[in-house]
């Protein structure tokens, strides 16, 4: 009896070991994706892209996607933007990834408009939307959905925003990478190395 009861308590003592450890690593892996931090969800959203088809949130399910907010007329840092875009998306031959740019001037920015500027600009994979549509819903994804940076002008030299890229992984979560221990958030737009860092990304979650 006394020997059955240590067996039962070994027994016991060993689940509650297992159980302790596997709290242990949900706790590590919380707050990561794929070894990425998870700086939170995308936003859903519904809006128009540059062939008139209605795109959501959902139709990137399942794909790892990159965001940006420009506008056509944009004549400070949005022509190094799109330039740095069209190289993620020749980094993938297979056009596997999927890019959303919000225009943040969608008065202007019409599909006929939109549709003009992914020609002229090199935009080739059937992925890559460039999205208008109702310009407060437009600015509530980018300031509250991703908080990224991004101000309504009344011309071209007055609109403000960021020239930051965000990272969206294969389950909708905005993700990036640690640098010194601590997160990025977002990937750097406007320089050769936030996007040498974004590809290298994209092709980890590839993996």
């Amino acid at each position: 009896m006394h020997q059955k009861l240590k067996s039962v308590l070994w027994i016991g003592s060993c689940v509650a070991l297992i159980a302790l450890a596997a709290w242990g690593i949900h706790a590590l892996r919380k707050g990561q994706s794929h070894g990425f931090y998870i700086v939170g969800k995308a936003p859903a959203f519904c809006l128009t892209d540059q062939h008139g088809q209605h795109i959501c949130n959902k139709d990137f399910e399942g794909k790892i996607w990159v965001v940006d907010f420009f506008f056509t007329s944009c004549p400070t840092i949005c022509p190094v933007m799109t330039s740095h875009m069209v190289a993620v998306q020749n980094a993938f031959a297979d056009y596997s990834i999927g890019i959303a740019s919000f225009s943040i001037d969608p008065e202007v920015d019409t599909p006929e408009v939109l549709q003009t500027y992914a020609q002229e600009k090199g935009v080739r994979s059937p992925h890559w939307h460039l999205l208008t549509g109702d310009e407060k819903e437009i600015y509530r994804i980018a300031n509250e959905g991703f908080n990224i940076y991004a101000k309504a002008g009344d011309s071209p030299e007055n609109f403000e925003h960021s020239g930051l890229f965000a990272l969206v992984d294969a389950q909708g979560n905005i993700i990036c990478r640690k640098e010194k221990g601590k997160p990025i958030l977002f990937y750097n737009g406007m320089t050769p190395e936030g996007i040498a860092m974004l590809i290298e990304d994209i092709k980890k979650l590839k993996q």
